[in-house]
């Protein structure tokens, strides 16, 4: 059904395009898939394209490993700390609602290469999932569970280590997935303002040139890279949640379990009677 769907919405690309209708929408302006193909074809025998695949893929991952890392501990410090939340909190609710590339100017005066103001625009952009998400998730544990190590004997970095890390975990991964497609985002749109390689800055450079299958080639190949990504991110964290309750199997692959059918109504039972008995009821 998947691979249908996509086919589907490929070859509805595909007849209007081909068709050059102009509605509302104007088709005519667009290259078909065919063309794309082609485009696609061409830049992927050529050096440049997976030089370009490559310093996003690096960014990329420089920029997400280090929002992981501050953003798991902002959030369990702000969680678990008073004074860290009257501290840090007000400061980082003034700067989360910002856009990461409405950083763009401060990484340019700020960091002397723009490698390095890139990546920090990545990191600025996945920070604030993952801090957000990290926080509510270790609000949510149940107390009993904090209590129960302490009353064994556990002291703070045993509680953090056996209570919040692992109880946290779900709302953690929920944060890194969508922080790792905001991270797309924001590398995409760093590089086309002050990139001098990768995806987001070819195909800025397509635009420029009015070469709109490679633009399509650029739009396509960061849609992959995203979903590759993703799905990675998502693995990994089912990896490490195998001990969740029904994490083993998903709702599709529970195998369907029969009720037990319902035993027949009990005939009602008739008391034992003597032989006399029986024949002066019948009389």
């Amino acid at each position: 059904m998947r691979l249908l769907s996509v086919a589907a919405a490929l070859g509805l690309w595909q007849l209007l395009t081909g068709l050059r209708i102009d509605a509302w929408l104007r088709f005519s302006q667009f290259p078909t898939v065919t063309e794309v193909a082609h485009a696609f074809a061409g830049r992927v025998r050529g050096a440049d394209y997976w030089t370009d695949l490559a310093d996003s893929l690096t960014r990329i991952a420089t920029g997400f490993l280090l929002a992981a890392v501050l953003g798991i501990a902002a959030g369990v410090l702000v969680a678990r700390s008073r004074l860290a939340e009257d501290l840090l909190g007000p400061l980082l609710e003034v700067v989360r609602p910002i856009p990461a590339i409405a950083l763009v100017p401060v990484a340019i005066l700020l960091f002397p290469s723009d490698e390095q103001g890139i990546v920090f625009i990545t990191c600025a952009a996945a920070f604030f999932p993952v801090l957000v998400s990290t926080r509510h998730a270790v609000r949510a544990l149940a107390p009993a569970w904090e209590e129960a190590v302490r009353t064994m004997g556990g002291g703070r970095w045993r509680v953090l280590g056996s209570v919040v890390l692992p109880g946290a975990l779900p709302g953690i991964f929920g944060g890194l997935s969508v922080g790792i497609g905001v991270s797309w985002i924001c590398v995409i749109s760093a590089e086309m303002i002050s990139g001098e390689y990768g995806v987001g800055y070819r195909t800025w450079q397509d635009y420029t040139v009015v070469d709109y299958p490679g633009v399509f080639v650029g739009m396509v190949t960061i849609g992959v890279l995203g979903r590759l990504t993703s799905t990675a991110v998502e693995l990994l964290g089912r990896r490490l949640t195998r001990w969740l309750p029904g994490a083993a199997q998903t709702p599709a692959a529970r195998p369907r379990t029969r009720r037990p059918a319902a035993a027949p109504p009990a005939s009602p039972q008739v008391p034992h009677q003597p032989e006399e008995a029986r024949d002066e009821h019948l009389v």
